[in-house]
């Protein structure tokens, strides 16, 4: 029964992070079209504002925030200013300036490096040898997949600091989470982020003057599509994954967006996909592959395990 048990929640793990791939690529390729004819940060607030509204009206009428401190309230609040408004602020401004989706979804994929780095001082958590080759060798996929489209950008060289920028908003956010003791639920989290998201995004919207939607449906379409996907189904994934599989092992899901933003692209967008950028593909798989199987492998992997059994045994929806 415990092996029926284990095998379920492995092929749970796998279809989530399948799925948290696909999703959170979207946020880079959806910008890429819809901000066309609209300027991004019109997007993002209707894409964060109605949303927060929906999630609000659930958790009100779930109960899922009753009995939470306020200390975790405003704990989640600053983690959303940084994972979300941040994050997502700076990857629209890379897009919408023009710099090729790959090349952002690159140097947002040198984050598992750094984050490999950190976690020692950090957070007191060991990263193996094993683990450190198969982020290398990821960290190689993600050159080749995206190499070709650096130079194909008229971009000022300043603009490529908004991809960095929003990298370390995401690090910062994820730090956060991982040093604090708060333990809110998906729904609750989730909200709490969006709503701090769309706040801050409603305020400079009107002092920018750039509130009011247009009426045509792609616009309408685009805020359904990213409200959805790279906004409820992505950062879901990304904090229920984060305390399912480790920091570790979900960085390294990270050096896969490259090559799926890259498929994306050359399937929605017309971008170049060669043999080159199949073989970043392949370098990318197993590198992941490396570092989720000695992850898997190690005792405080399976300790991980263990705690999260004992969680789900007690029937607790309130961690993600």
């Amino acid at each position: 029964m415990s092996i029926q048990i284990g095998l379920l929640r492995s092929v749970v793990t796998v279809v989530a992070s399948l799925a948290f791939v696909i999703t959170w690529s979207s946020g880079f390729l959806i910008p890429a079209f819809a901000t066309v004819e609209v300027a991004p940060l019109t997007l993002l607030v209707w894409r964060f504002v109605p949303l927060a509204v929906a999630l609000l009206a659930i958790v009100a009428a779930s109960g899922a925030a009753r009995g939470v401190a306020m200390r975790d309230l405003r704990t989640q609040a600053l983690i959303g200013l940084f994972s979300q408004f941040g994050y997502c602020a700076a990857v629209y401004g890379a897009v919408a300036v023009g710099i090729a989706t790959g090349t952002v979804a690159l140097i947002d994929a040198v984050q598992p490096l750094i984050v490999a780095v950190l976690v020692g001082p950090l957070l007191g958590m060991r990263v193996r040898g094993a683990q450190w080759a198969g982020l290398a060798v990821g960290a190689v996929g993600v050159l080749l997949v995206v190499r070709s489209q650096f130079g194909s950008s008229d971009a000022p060289l300043a603009a490529y600091l908004l991809p960095v920028a929003a990298m370390v908003c995401l690090i910062v956010g994820t730090f956060l989470e991982r040093r604090s003791t708060v333990q809110t639920g998906v729904l609750l989290t989730l909200s709490i982020h969006v709503t701090v998201t769309a706040a801050v995004f409603l305020v400079v919207a009107v002092v920018a003057g750039q509130l009011v939607p247009p009426a045509s449906v792609s616009f309408w379409l685009a805020v359904v599509l990213t409200a959805l996907f790279p906004t409820l189904a992505a950062y879901g994934l990304y904090w229920w994954l984060l305390r399912r599989v480790g920091i570790t092992a979900l960085q390294a899901l990270l050096f896969l967006m490259a090559p799926a933003t890259a498929a994306g692209g050359a399937l929605l967008l017309g971008e170049t996909l060669t043999l080159v950028t199949v073989c970043g593909f392949v370098l990318c798989a197993v590198g992941v592959a490396a570092v989720l199987v000695v992850e898997a492998r190690t005792p405080q992997g399976r300790r991980s395990e263990s705690a999260r059994g004992q969680r789900e045994v007690g029937g607790s929806l309130s961690t993600p």
